[in-house]
């Protein structure tokens, strides 16, 4: 899909403005969708829409318990501060009206003829609808024709005729609403919107679906919807209009804005993008960062490879993956073996690698040691001869296993699986007294061998992620989770019991939602030093931001965003 060359073809954006935010970039517009139960709830709601930022209402009729069309249409149309949109969904498109089927449609004829700006009428009965309203139809209001997909995106060329069926309703505007499978299903819903000759609302459905909901702004979309309430919904995955508007700078978003994201699965627990669009917007960058859930990284990377998807930073579980992905690879990131972060060079769209990672980690838990007194007096690295522990042999286990061994620092590697062992005794000079209980912690196993294979890259050592409750062979050392061990929503695990971070003068966890992890709270009650991830993630995104842009990181600025960040 080559989008380069795509611009708005609407002279409107010209005259759309932001008041005090300054000329807005697009004229895709922001509509509410209201839910309530209740006329008067309704006229509540469009207040708060409009105080929101929405550009016009959709008011569901569908989700009215009492509705009586001759009186409540026109309190609904004479209340509204807005423009209106009135959808009355029955259950066969996934609404909630099961009724008559003539009084649903007589009903938006009445919205019509009492002011509606935009009506809703599904494709299924639009030739029917049409052929009542001949003659008739009020000048002001626009007609939606719309088609619901809750299986699956069809083909290019299925869509394609779609829209020609819809078009040949005699609809004003075109709506395409389908289901993400995959996120790369995306891309055929804006191949459709770049290149439709009417207005069109192409939206994909799901959180694999959400940046067809921020991204239509930049390929031509006639509008988007935003909540109110993200625990009231019209549809599945839309955003908060709070999120489109002040999280993804959705008015700000143009042809030309170029596209950024954070990879992973799961992916919507990560603040990147309150990060990375806060700052972009304080320095002027014309660019945008959205959450990818991405099933299968080289699958996304081949369909968006257009210039308009500019850089991505990776997280679990696709780190190694992504350094396969890339055309070229940073030596550090190809010694660690993981990428976190991909830069689409603009001179050639090469995919170039690097990782970001273990400056940001080991820069944190240096710095937290610095801070102790036990190690406020070292010349060099405090890690310098500590034994560390990292637990995880992950894109992020390898980065942090990568940098603790560049300190010199001893490196031993937990995992639920570890492969089989050979003590590299000569990493841990004078620690012969242990070595019978290692070799037994250490044993053969029958799973597979990514703890032993980072050990062996590395020059470390590994070991079982069930025996480190009972490894102890020396006081002070050093722990790190990379795993997702205790995320969000996860809160209630930990990689290791509390009786075992005694043995620890400092624990890192790379988990930063929740900010204060089980494993943190314990390993302070435990007498440890702890270092939060989100020291890692504010470090490892300085060098992301300057690859990103160009430009030199605000790190001030970084620290005060996720400093409101709890």
């Amino acid at each position: 899909m080559d989008t380069t060359n795509f611009a708005i073809a609407s002279s409107a954006a010209a005259g759309l403005r932001l008041g005090s935010e300054g000329m807005r970039k697009n004229p895709t517009l922001v509509c509410t969708p209201l839910m309530a139960e209740t006329v008067d709830k309704m006229v509540i709601d469009m207040s708060l829409a409009k105080a929101s930022g929405a550009d016009l209402v959709e008011i569901r009729l569908d989700s009215l318990k009492d509705f009586d069309p001759h009186v409540d249409l026109k309190t609904l149309i004479g209340g509204c501060p807005l423009p209106t949109l009135f959808t009355y969904r029955p259950t066969w498109e996934g609404g909630q009206y099961d009724g008559d089927e003539n009084e649903r449609l007589e009903a938006l004829r009445f919205a019509m003829e009492f002011g509606a700006d935009y009506i809703d009428v599904e494709l299924q009965v639009a030739h029917e609808f049409f052929n009542t309203i001949l003659g008739k139809k009020a000048e002001k209001c626009k007609v939606i024709v719309s088609s619901h997909n809750y299986q699956h995106t069809p083909s290019v060329e299925d869509l394609g005729n779609l829209v020609a069926r819809i078009q040949a309703t005699g609809a004003d505007i075109v709506k395409i609403a389908t289901t993400a499978l995959n996120i790369t299903d995306v891309a055929r819903i804006f191949q459709i919107t770049v290149h439709s000759q009417v207005p069109i609302i192409g939206l994909v459905m799901g959180e694999r679906g959400l940046m067809s909901r921020i991204l239509c702004a930049k390929f031509g979309g006639f509008l988007t919807f935003g909540t109110l309430d993200s625990r009231i919904v019209s549809a599945p995955g839309q955003p908060t209009i709070k999120d489109l508007l002040n999280l993804y700078n959705f008015r700000h978003i143009g042809p030309d804005t170029k596209v950024f994201g954070i990879i992973g699965k799961p992916v919507g627990h990560s603040k990147s993008p309150l990060l990375y669009n806060e700052v972009f917007k304080s320095v002027g960058f014309n660019g945008v960062y959205v959450h990818l859930l991405v099933d299968d990284i080289a699958d996304f990377l081949q369909t968006y490879s257009s210039a308009d998807f500019s850089g991505f930073s990776c997280t679990i579980p696709h780190k190694e993956a992504a350094l396969k992905c890339c055309d070229e690879v940073d030596p550090v990131a190809k010694s660690i073996g993981a990428v976190n972060c991909i830069i689409r060079r603009p001179t050639d769209g090469k995919l170039c690698g690097y990782n970001t990672d273990y400056v940001g980690a080991i820069t944190a838990i240096e710095d937290g040691l610095r801070g102790s007194r036990n190690s406020s007096s070292l010349t060099g690295s405090p890690l310098a001869g500590k034994l560390f522990i990292v637990i995880g042999a992950g894109g992020a286990g390898k980065a942090l296993a990568y940098g603790a061994k560049e300190k010199g620092a001893r490196v031993v590697i937990a995992n639920r699986t570890y492969g089989s062992f050979q003590l590299h005794i000569a990493s841990y000079p004078g620690f012969c007294v242990w070595h019978r209980s290692l070799m037994k912690w250490l044993s053969p196993s029958n799973g597979n061998y990514r703890a032993r294979e980072l050990a062996d890259t590395i020059g470390g050592d590994a070991l079982s992620l069930a025996d480190l409750d009972t490894f102890h062979p020396e006081d002070g050392m050093i722990l790190a989770n990379t795993t997702s061990i205790g995320m969000h929503p996860k809160i209630d695990e930990t990689p290791i019991s509390k009786h075992a971070l005694k043995s620890y003068s400092l624990v890192f966890d790379a988990v930063y939602t929740p900010k204060i992890t089980r494993l943190l709270r314990e390993a302070d009650e435990s007498g440890a030093i702890t270092v939060s991830g989100l020291e890692m993630f504010i470090g490892q995104a300085y060098e992301q931001f300057e690859r990103f842009t160009g430009l030199p990181a605000p790190k001030e600025h970084f620290r005060k965003i996720m400093g409101d960040y709890s």
